[in-house]
């Protein structure tokens, strides 16, 4: 029998909401196109305030151009501002990607790194850029990834009543097993651009209803 939102406690909610979100997408990864480790960092950059459909139509062209660390710290300014414009905030996502990508070069022979510390003093990546980097670059789970959705729901699920993305990541982290820091955070977006939206929650059809105290019903 399912815990009630009401007689559980957060990490056996936490537990059930984990298990019941593999049932419903069980094959759900990380939807930003990449083939290599800089290529996900670049496009993960890209993808702040901007959709990951709109990244993965820019970056084919971007990475056919500039498929390297080399490349991309070397490229024109201009060109790559011209090639990145549709995501949105451009001039200063060619400045951080160019920044990354000449402290790589210089500080890392090429090669992103593979240390949160080391990810977190490149230009324009914070934790969440780090956390997404090093679970689907590397296979290693550092930290749950904080983004809109994964901030939303985990407040509406009574998960965390944080606003801060970092602490939000600080309260999310005790509740679950390491190993699935990363996939919750895949799986819970994957709820939120599909059930648990910003303005209409469709609560009727949600599978964690039962689990969520902010349910509409």
């Amino acid at each position: 029998m399912s815990l009630t939102r009401k007689r559980a406690s957060k990490k056996q909610r936490a537990l059930e909401i984990l298990i019941i979100l593999k049932r419903l997408y069980p094959d759900a990864t990380c939807s930003l196109t990449y083939e290599t480790p800089i290529q996900l960092l670049v496009a993960t950059i890209l993808s702040a305030q901007c959709t990951d459909e709109r990244v993965n139509k820019v970056t084919p062209e971007l990475f056919a151009r500039f498929p390297d660390a080399p490349s991309l710290a070397s490229a024109d300014r201009e060109e790559l501002e011209t090639l990145i414009r549709s995501t949105g905030f451009y001039r200063n996502k060619a400045k951080n990607i160019q920044g990354a990508c000449q402290k790589i070069v210089d500080e890392f022979g090429g090669n992103v790194p593979k240390q949160m510390e080391q990810l977190l003093s490149l230009s324009g990546v914070a934790r969440k850029t780090a956390n997404v980097v090093l679970a689907h670059g590397f296979g290693i789970n550092e930290g749950v990834t904080v983004d809109t959705h994964v901030k939303r729901l985990s407040q509406r699920l009574g998960l965390t009543e944080a606003t801060d993305p970092i602490k939000i990541e600080r309260d999310l982290m005790p509740l679950f097993p390491q190993a699935d820091w990363e996939n919750f955070s895949i799986r819970i977006i994957y709820h939120g651009r599909a059930i648990c939206k910003a303005r209409k929650p469709i609560c009727a059809d949600c599978d964690l209803a039962h689990l969520c105290p902010s349910v509409q019903v």
